[in-house]
């Protein structure tokens, strides 16, 4: 059983990533939807990241987020494999979405990234729930 911190730690991250979440669905509504589709992609990665606190482990990278929690989570069938296609498309339009000028997510694949995500910090709270 991870110590105290690092259940502490995963809490918070966990809760980071469900105002995200919120976020996401807030400004979807608002009709700003690239800014839910970087709400939407940081509400997956804050729930990586507290599945990760629970090994001790943080990177300094998205990129090295991602690929921990594919290795040691995904790989070992803790989480499902759709979930390293959800957290990989997501990076994705993120990075597009923030980084690109004429970059636009379609309301439709919005709705879903953000089914996902919803889907996505879920199925890590029900992992934590059930290390904690």
């Amino acid at each position: 059983m991870p110590d105290e911190v690092a259940r502490n730690l995963s809490k918070y991250r966990l809760e980071k990533a469900k105002e995200c979440l919120d976020s996401a669905k807030l400004t979807y509504d608002a009709g700003q939807f690239a800014t839910a589709a970087n709400r939407s992609y940081y509400a997956i990665f804050h729930s990586a990241r507290a599945v990760l606190a629970l090994d001790g482990i943080d990177r300094k990278k998205h990129s090295g987020v991602i690929s921990y929690f594919q290795e040691h989570y995904i790989k070992t069938k803790v989480f499902d494999k759709q979930f390293s296609y959800i957290i990989k498309n997501a990076f994705m339009v993120r990075q597009e979405s923030d980084y690109e000028d004429f970059y636009i997510i379609s309301k439709e694949d919005l709705e879903e990234q953000i089914a996902d995500a919803e889907k996505f910090v879920l199925e890590v709270e029900k992992y934590i729930l059930s290390i904690i």
